[in-house]
């Protein structure tokens, strides 16, 4: 034995990054590897947001600020989240975090123990379920299915809740399929959870902005019924290109904040100074590139669905956000990490097995379409390749 906290061998990782890695090692030999694993922005960050940056550093702006983050911006996200939801935040219930993987975990060690259940979308970003795992909670699968366009149906998830339940954990538009909850079934969960005052949500609303087809997100913060009981994660990563910044922010309810800003004190102290400059200006500034962006992933997203489904033995929806499409691939029996190691290995595209996101993921791939038309193009061409072979 090692000698570790047995807890550590429960915990997970990020096939994404597992898969950045390997396509990396095989860009270094020389091969023509297509990423389309890594749900990456493939966009610069906007240029007024990089020039706030270094102001802030030309500033004097290099030093620890309040670990929640500074006032400035959290009275900032207020009067975003306020213009986006017409719902009123107060600035002292939001806490900056070093990316939106920050305000998971730490809600997850808030309400994750052994004997509490936690309910979490399947399939559903990887995170949710490695750190469930690591708290000794049980996971219980909300099943997203194709048929019922990657969305849950708020009655089977209502059915799932028991006295061990502590956290429900929902994320639209969705990680790995771009699925978008309707309106209707989050007022007839809203309503519902009126019978489990005592189970709180965790609202993943980090592709809130990147919709499409008149889609609407509608935030759970919205229903004054179970607004005390609703986590909302958001950040910068993906609407403003700024994965690499590290820049995200949770608004807890004000019982439960305190016990999330004692985790950031303990865990990261606070986010760097001139990042959270930049993220000011990233929501009060110039917004073209965002819509610029946007559009051009309706694009791309178009094109690859009309492609997808002129393929034999594939199916894939339109999913209504994020920037992800989430294809069912039948060939030759193989399971998705086969088909995904495949087409790495011998095609030098880059996608994530479905099965990474749970079981009923099984028989996808999570392909984004973060990347150029181009590439885009001659993923189709090895895909069909891979398909006749």
């Amino acid at each position: 034995m090692d000698g570790l906290n047995k807890s550590m061998y429960q915990i997970g990782s990020d096939s994404a990054f597992s898969i950045l890695a390997r396509s990396n090692e095989l860009l270094k030999t020389g091969k023509d590897v297509i990423n389309l694993g890594i749900g990456q922005p493939d966009f610069p960050t906007p240029e007024n947001v990089v020039n706030a940056a270094i102001k802030a550093i030309k500033d004097g702006h290099h030093g620890y600020t309040a670990s929640n983050g500074i006032l400035e911006l959290r009275e900032t996200v207020s009067w975003d989240f306020y213009k986006r939801n017409k719902v009123e935040v107060d600035p002292n219930d939001i806490l900056i975090a070093p990316g939106g993987k920050a305000i998971i975990f730490y809600t997850l060690l808030m309400f994750g123990e052994p004997g509490s259940e936690i309910i979490t979308p399947d399939p559903g970003f990887i995170a949710y379920r490695s750190m469930i795992d690591y708290t000794g909670a049980k996971a219980i699968a909300l099943p997203h299915r194709m048929e019922n366009n990657f969305s849950f149906d708020a009655e089977e998830l209502l059915s799932l809740i028991n006295k061990r339940t502590k956290l429900i954990i929902l994320n639209s538009p969705a990680n790995p399929t771009g699925g978008v909850v309707p309106k209707i079934e989050l007022e007839k969960l809203a309503k519902g959870l009126l019978d489990y005052p005592n189970v709180y949500i965790l609202s993943d609303e980090i592709y809130s902005r990147i919709l499409f087809d008149n889609n609407e997100h509608v935030s759970l913060k919205s229903f004054p019924e179970i607004s005390d009981r609703v986590i909302v994660l958001d950040g910068w990563s993906k609407t403003y290109s700024m994965t690499g910044w590290r820049l995200g922010y949770g608004i807890f309810p004000k019982n439960i904040y305190s016990y999330a800003e004692k985790l950031a004190i303990n865990c990261h102290s606070c986010v760097n100074s001139a990042t959270q400059f930049a993220g000011i200006e990233a929501l009060k500034g110039d917004q073209t590139q965002v819509t610029n962006m946007i559009k051009e992933f309706k694009l791309r997203r178009d094109y690859l669905i009309n492609e997808l489904n002129s393929i034999e033995n594939i199916s894939c929806l339109k999913p209504g956000g994020a920037f992800y499409v989430f294809p069912k691939i039948n060939k030759n029996q193989m399971n998705s990490a086969q088909i995904s190691k495949f087409l790495l290995e011998n095609k030098y595209v880059a996608t994530v097995p479905g099965s990474s996101f749970g079981l009923n993921g099984e028989n996808f791939l999570r392909v984004s379409y973060a990347s150029s038309i181009k590439n885009l193009r001659e993923f189709i061409m090895r895909l069909k390749s891979f398909m006749n072979d």
